[in-house]
């Protein structure tokens, strides 16, 4: 275990993308806030919320999703180099493509399933 708490692999698999992005830890900022949600005291006491900015680029990244702030500090870099990296490279296209395929596809679906249940009111039976 690292200074992030996930395995060696993980820790290096992050510090090979943050040198291939350019990215150092002397452009972020870090700042640690209060996670919401159940968990009642301990989450109004502990700050395990990480706030992340990259100086450079002013991209910033809010990850409370763990009780764990180690985890919380790997999430919150790995999404972070996430939205580098589509600024840089322009991912954004192929993940809009993504989002408009799901939308159409979930737009067939509620369209089918009001076909079928306007079939299904009607009755198809002869009036005796």
């Amino acid at each position: 275990m690292g200074t992030f708490g996930v395995s060696p692999k993980k820790e290096k698999n992050l510090k090979e993308r943050m040198d291939r992005l350019g990215v150092s830890e002397a452009d972020l900022r870090e700042t640690f806030i209060h996670a919401s949600g159940p968990g009642g005291q301990k989450v109004n006491k502990a700050a395990t919320g990480v706030h992340l900015v990259h100086v450079p680029t002013g991209v910033a990244v809010k990850c409370t999703t763990h009780r764990s702030q180690s985890i919380n500090r790997f999430l919150a870099r790995c999404v972070l180099l996430d939205r580098i990296e589509e600024m840089t490279y322009g991912f954004i296209e192929e993940k809009e493509k993504e989002r408009e395929r799901i939308r159409r596809q979930k737009e067939r679906r509620n369209r089918r399933r009001k076909n079928k249940k306007g079939s299904e009111s009607r009755c198809t039976l002869p009036l005796p």
